[in-house]
């Protein structure tokens, strides 16, 4: 539900930036390609990629000059996993206290 009031192009560029580096974990991609795809200078580029750089959201693979997720991305993936494997397993109990006979 967009909300015009609430956009920010800065913001949703660099969420995009996101979405384009999954699936590209091993090789990463090029700055160059990344501006590309979003339309955006090389300064813009390497501004955008320095902030996910600085949060663990993106690292630079020295070897290629090519940037990859982070392992920030999946330590939040892998949180997320645990809280839910959690929740079922609350629930699970819950479900088994009720469904005993007296």
């Amino acid at each position: 539900m967009a909300n015009p009031i609430y956009d920010n192009a800065s913001q949703q560029r660099i969420l995009r930036l996101l979405l384009i580096l999954a699936g590209h974990e091993q090789h990463g991609l090029a700055p160059k390609d990344l501006s590309e795809s979003l339309k955006v200078s090389a300064g813009t580029m390497t501004r955008d990629l320095h902030n996910l750089r600085e949060l663990g959201l993106a690292e630079l693979i020295q070897e290629t000059g090519r940037v990859r997720l982070g392992p920030k991305v999946v330590q939040i993936a892998i949180a997320h996993m645990t809280a839910m494997d959690r929740a079922a397993s609350q629930l699970n109990e819950i479900k088994n206290r009720y469904s005993r006979e007296p």
